[in-house]
């Protein structure tokens, strides 16, 4: 059964909505993100990874939002495969890869190869949901391959 690891919010304001998750509800920071395409956080409550993200194109960030927009982006699924998920949804014909934004991203196919840790692929579901999905997991949930990897280096650097 595939399991919701990864809730993105796009903001405006970063550091104030880190500060407001990380202040009011005691989220852990995991990562700080800066890319030429996206700048924000990774918080956890060590189940849920919560993306803070401020997208610096409207490309990455959907051109139907672009970068003024600002609220609930969209959520991630870990699943046990891949391949088996992607035909489940082509065969649902109710979801289909959003490839502006995997392209953007360098996701799927000729983008990042599988297993390289939070979404691998972005898909666009009912009711125009965005949603991702990854194999490995995302940074700050118990079944990330990432997240096991740090936790790994940090114990063997105690």
């Amino acid at each position: 059964m595939a399991q919701i690891r990864h809730i993105a919010i796009q903001t405006q304001d970063e550091e104030a909505t880190k500060r407001f998750y990380v202040e009011n509800f005691g989220l852990k920071e995991v990562r700080k993100l800066d890319s030429p395409r996206t700048s924000g956080y990774f918080l956890t409550d060590g189940h849920i990874n919560l993306a803070i993200l401020r997208f610096k194109n409207d490309v990455v960030a959907g051109v139907e939002r672009g970068t003024g927009w600002s609220g609930i982006h969209h959520i991630g699924f870990q699943v046990e495969s891949l391949e088996e998920t992607a035909a489940k949804l082509e065969q649902s014909g109710a979801a289909k890869p959003r490839d502006d934004i995997n392209v953007a991203l360098g996701l799927g196919a000729g983008g990042a190869p599988a297993g390289h840790g939070n979404v691998e692929v972005r898909y666009k579901g009912p009711d125009n949901v965005n949603f991702d999905i990854s194999q490995t997991g995302w940074v700050g949930t118990p079944t990330s391959k990432s997240h096991v990897e740090e936790r790994s280096t940090e114990a063997a650097t105690s």
